[in-house]
């Protein structure tokens, strides 16, 4: 079936557009069933999900609840379109201008989100843990020219200004839009414009969002959405972890994830639903608000999970329905444990930053638990070999995916070309398919460290440590625990030997800290004479990984 599309984009700057990969290194996209056929060739995501839940009668319904504030549906839209205002009228942001956002998630940051989609300006979403040198690459990378800034989070983007000349503009605003806080000049217009803010009238396949993914390469690759895409995964995966009207969503993961951004914003808006946002969403946080604000439904990962249940028993959590994992495996134990402490079932699955969201899902009976379930509606999936044949079942294979969104990643067509393979979305994961077609998890396929949901490059983190002035050489890899999935640990080879140990290790941590995110950082150092290699000088990581079983290796955590 032939996708949206096909009319002039609304585009005026048109430097992402040229940054998308050459069309024959496109994934296939797939819109024939059913629920995906519908969506016009002009879309813009912003007016689709606030505008029609306004005409649809939500106005006066809670969107946002955050400490004891809530939002309606009419408040965001009327900041929305004040926001929208500044950005065209002050800040000269034009249809396909970059706008990066930094905040933990508040309102304000989910207002942001949806004026820069509103304007036609494209969305660079970024984590407050994120440091200068990470923010620095992402502002070149994308080209950004406008940043709008959580007032707490602005000293690291300040140091990041510093190495972009690209960044002109930062604005800074607090959470709820408090235009008397002195440093929120952002409030202060917010509260200067007046509403009824028009919209941009973008194609569908224009750019809407760019959401930077750390790769095992370093350097985070960015990956392009389209406005379409925005609508089409809130039609996909909530067909089997439904959202409905009078529910009150709940999550631990950032919207600066794709699964966060789905979790509090598409879906809510587009079910009209309500979300509780948290700035920082500790387990005790999460219990918390799950017990003050009567949530229904719980997005969280398995590292998550396992720290909110020694905590849980103080809680009143009756009013959950359901709860769902993702960003790492679910171990069986984890969910038998939560199931005896909650009664509620977590629902298992998959998405990745460049497809979006979810494509894989256990059904909401969860009837193998531990597995991954099946292709979400609207996606195909299949286990592939190294040369992209179908491998039978019962069979390890790489995993990959068509569907409505697919993998597009700007100004990265080496990268473009492993992501996308024979028109599939490879996603790097080694899974297995049982007898009735379950996808079972078995290990990544590349040197991508998933733990507590973070992926994590291993060569960033060389890259930062071979850095320290004491390392000489030093390997990355990912090794088992029970409470985060994975741990990063570092095998070091330290330019002078005798200064091995607790002080030693301790230094490289926080040197990592200082230049990387902190969830970044090895929490196992090893130090080795050597690192073990093959004849041919490339490292044997795999005895790296297996050395966590030898105890009588010296270790520092």
């Amino acid at each position: 079936m032939r996708p949206p599309g096909g009319v002039p984009s609304a585009h005026i700057d048109p430097f992402i557009a040229r940054q998308l990969p050459p069309r024959e290194l496109w994934p296939r996209f797939d819109y024939s069933a059913p629920h995906l056929r519908a969506y016009p060739d002009r879309l813009n995501a912003s007016v689709a999900l606030l505008d029609a839940a306004i005409e649809a009668g939500a106005g006066d319904r809670p969107v946002f609840h955050y400490e004891g504030v809530t939002w309606s549906y009419r408040h965001l839209f009327d900041r929305v379109q004040r926001l929208a205002r500044v950005l065209v009228e002050d800040f000269g942001v034009v249809p396909g201008g970059r706008v990066l956002l930094r905040s933990p998630n508040t309102p304000m940051m989910a207002a942001c989100w949806l004026a820069v989609a509103r304007v036609g300006g494209v969305v660079v979403a970024t984590m407050p843990l994120l440091r200068a040198r990470e923010l620095a690459f992402i502002l070149d990378k994308a080209q950004v020219r406008v940043a709008l800034c959580e007032v707490g989070a602005i000293e690291e983007l300040a140091a990041a200004a510093a190495r972009s000349p690209a960044l002109e503009r930062i604005s800074c605003f607090t959470a709820t839009c408090d235009a008397g806080h002195a440093d929120a000049d952002l409030d202060r217009r917010v509260a200067a414009k007046p509403a009824g803010a028009g919209a941009v009238a973008t194609a569908a396949d224009d750019v809407a969002l760019v959401s930077f993914t750390s790769g095992t390469t370093g350097n985070p690759k960015g990956a392009a959405h389209f406005h379409r895409d925005l609508l089409a995964v809130t039609d996909c995966w909530p067909r089997v972890y439904t959202v409905e009207r009078d529910e009150v969503v709940a999550g631990s993961p950032t919207l600066a994830f794709t699964y966060g951004l789905a979790a509090s914003l598409l879906y809510p808006l587009r079910y009209r639903a309500s979300a509780v946002l948290m700035p920082r969403p500790t387990p005790e946080a999460i219990l918390a608000a799950i017990e003050r604000y009567r949530v229904t439904s719980l997005y969280s990962v398995p590292t998550s999970y396992q720290a909110m249940l020694p905590l849980a028993p103080r809680h009143d959590l009756s009013s959950l329905r359901k709860c769902t994992s993702a960003g790492e495996n679910l171990r069986t134990r984890l969910w038998n444990d939560w199931h005896a402490a909650t009664a509620c079932r977590i629902v298992n699955g998959l998405g990745t930053t460049e497809m979006l969201t979810h494509f894989v899902s256990e059904s909401m009976q969860v009837a193998c638990v531990g597995s991954m379930g099946h292709a979400v509606p609207g996606y195909t999936v299949r286990l592939i070999d190294d040369e992209g044949r179908p491998v039978p079942r019962g069979e390890h294979g790489r995993l990959a995916v068509i569907g409505p969104t697919g993998c597009r990643y700007i100004g990265d067509p080496e990268r473009q070309q492993i992501a996308v393979q024979h028109g599939w979305n490879v996603t790097g994961d080694l899974c297995e398919q049982d007898p009735e077609g379950c996808v079972w998890y078995v290990d990544r396929s590349d040197d991508m460290i998933v733990s507590s949901g973070y992926n994590i490059s291993a060569q960033e983190i060389e890259r930062v440590l071979c850095e320290h002035a004491k390392v000489a050489a030093c390997a990355v890899v990912g090794v088992p625990d029970a409470a985060r999935g994975n741990i990063v640990r570092a095998c070091v080879v330290l330019r002078d030997p005798a200064q091995a140990g607790e002080a030693a290790a301790r230094e490289l941590q926080e040197h990592v800290k200082a230049v990387l995110a902190p969830y970044k950082y090895p929490r196992d150092v090893r130090f080795l004479d050597a690192l073990p290699m093959t004849p041919t000088g490339k490292i044997q990581r795999y005895r790296l990984r297996e050395a966590w079983r030898d105890t009588a290796e010296p270790a520092v955590q």
